[in-house]
């Protein structure tokens, strides 16, 4: 009489038994850090994260750009170039369109040059109100969430729209929206400004780290042109 059998047998039938208790538990707790991860991080933070990782992580970028503005269903002409950025708070908009306008921060002071005009406008960074030099966040410690609340998602054409309130009104929008491409990239931005009015952009051929001179942000008044200083840019004056 083989006496080993029962015993074998037992061993066989209890031993899924237990692996089945294990494994249930720790299904279960997999699906508690799940709902908890869902808590704790949401469909705005991991958008957040994807931009912040991808633009924290860059010293320089350079992308092409079409630029509208409209205010109270009134729009200005199209413009259009090319945007190069440097850490710290350095920036060129170099524009084929309308051909010879340029705007510059040295990330003390902005410039900006219209050749039509042979004008130059020129104040200090941190006085000026003119929307594209907020754009130079994208490559300084981008800390969405210090500059805006009420983050919401939605899904668009080619990725995410971001939406976010402005939490101080000391700014002059009141809120934006970006659609947010799935490797991080900001493919469009909204700017809703208080007076109503709205400023797009919207951005390809996107580069990151590329190769950039810091002369590429040394303003040269050009020959002849007229120097106003400490203006105050606003979109209505430009």
């Amino acid at each position: 009489m083989d006496h080993g059998t029962p015993f074998a047998l037992t061993k066989r039938t209890s031993l899924p038994a237990r692996l089945l208790s294990m494994l249930r538990l720790i299904g279960l707790a997999a699906l508690g850090v799940s709902a908890l991860w869902a808590d704790v991080f949401s469909p705005a933070d991991h958008l957040i994260k994807q931009i912040e990782d991808r633009y924290n992580g860059a010293r320089t970028l350079s992308v092409q750009f079409t630029e509208n503005y409209s205010i109270q269903g009134h729009s200005r002409p199209s413009e259009a170039g090319t945007l190069t950025l440097r850490k710290q708070g350095k920036m060129r908009w170099d524009y084929s369109r309308p051909a010879g306008k340029l705007f510059v921060s040295d990330g003390k002071t902005v410039y900006l040059y219209t050749a039509g005009d042979n004008r130059v406008e020129k104040v200090p960074l941190k006085d000026t109100e003119d929307m594209r030099a907020p754009l130079a966040f994208l490559l300084g410690h981008l800390d969405l969430k210090k500059e805006f609340t009420d983050f919401q998602v939605h899904a668009g054409d080619g990725g995410n729209w971001l939406d976010a309130t402005a939490k101080t009104d000391r700014v002059p929008y009141d809120k934006i929206s970006m659609m947010v491409a799935p490797d991080g990239s900001i493919h469009d931005l909204k700017i809703f400004l208080h007076d109503g009015s709205l400023l797009t952009y919207s951005f390809k051929d996107e580069k990151l780290n590329p190769s950039v001179s810091d002369n590429t942000f040394h303003f040269e008044t050009p020959p002849g042109a007229e120097v106003v200083n400490a203006v105050e840019y606003s979109l209505q004056g430009k």
